[in-house]
Order: C-alpha cells, then structure tokens, then sequence
C-alpha cells in the first residue's frame, strides 16, 4: 500500500467525532474496528482524545490485559472502567448496553474475532441512541487484519519499532468517506504520538 497524504475527513465539521493524530476524525454516533498488533495502543491513543470515563470491555477468560502502569504516559489509568465479559455473548451485549445509554463518550471491546454484520448494526443504532446526552463512539478491537462487516472505518496498526526510536504503521483500510492509506507514526520529543514527518518529531 502506498504511503498517502492525510486528509482531515471531518475534522473541522460540526459532526461530534474523535480526533486522531491531528489529522483524521472518527465519527461519534458509530462504531469503528481497530486491529493489528498495536490495536490496543491506537485504542489508546484515541481514548486519551476523550473526555471522562472510558469503558472497556473484555474476555474474562483471556490472559491479554492492559498493564496499568505502563499505560500512564498515555491515559489516566484511573479513566478506564473496566469490565470482564464473562460468556462470548456477553461481550457485545454489553457494549450495547453501554452505548445505548449515552453515558460515557468512548466504548471499547476487546473482541476475539471480527463480529458479524447484525451485532454492528445493532451497535450502530445504540451509538446513534445515546440516551444519556453524550453521542458515545464505539470501537471494537479485533486480531490480526480485521474484517468485521459494516463498520464506519476500520484502522489497523502495527509495532515498527527500531533501536534508535519507536515507531508504528497505521493503515486505514477501510472508510465510509476517505479511501486507504498508510501512515508512519513517530514520537515526539514529548512522548506524544505523530504522523512521522522531521517538524513533527522535533516538536
């Protein structure tokens, strides 16, 4: 895939919406998919974009966790309400549940494999609900290249770590209103992620 030019799609609409990176926005009301090896670390970084609690659901069964004190340059531990799944069928429902009520600007769960088309349909229409006066953005987080039907956007990440510097590539695979690209992400000198150009990692 050839590197592309980033395009702000939506970044200065008036449409509720997730900013990434400076340089993209992922639109609130909708439920996106994050995958690669680094789906956690994009996850992240778009959850530190946010305002307030932040839910986070997973398998309870399944040894991946995040580590709390290695999450601290990024996010405020203390944001992420966490809940463990106990039974397959309960990790969606309760992502539903969750952004149907509207009480929380960002959901996140941590899924095994890409869900099918109906539970994103039904997940689209609870973001749209958001009983609670927030419009909620959902983002389900799946292995290796995704492929959940029906999402607004699927973004993929991957480690590309050298001696000198961390580094990533981020991919957009898929979007309602921007077509792929890929992206190399930098650090800063203050440790904030980058789309990787020399004024960028100097700032």
């Amino acid at each position: 895939m050839e590197i592309a030019k980033p395009i702000a799609h939506g970044l200065h609409s008036d449409r509720p919406g997730v900013p990434l990176l400076g340089a993209f926005r992922l639109a609130a009301g909708r439920t996106h998919e994050i995958c690669g090896a680094a789906r956690r670390c994009l996850a992240l970084w778009l959850a530190a974009e946010t305002q307030g609690p932040v839910i986070w659901i997973r398998p309870a069964w399944h040894p991946d966790r995040l580590h709390m004190a290695g999450i601290r340059d990024r996010i405020d531990p203390g944001r992420l309400l966490s809940i463990d799944a106990e039974r397959v069928e309960d990790l969606l429902w309760v992502m539903e549940e969750a952004l149907r009520a509207g009480a929380v600007s960002l959901v996140i769960c941590d899924l095994l494999a890409p869900p099918g088309l109906t539970a994103i349909r039904r997940l689209h229409l609870a973001a749209a609900a958001g009983a609670g006066g927030v419009v909620p953005l959902g983002l389900v987080l799946t292995p290796g290249t995704g492929g959940a039907p029906g999402v607004e956007s699927r973004w993929q990440l991957e480690p590309d770590h050298r001696p000198e510097a961390l580094g990533w590539r981020l991919a957009r695979l898929r979007a309602r209103d921007a077509p792929p690209g890929e992206w190399p992400i930098a650090h800063t000198r203050a440790g904030q992620p980058v789309i990787a150009t020399r004024a960028a990692i100097l700032a």
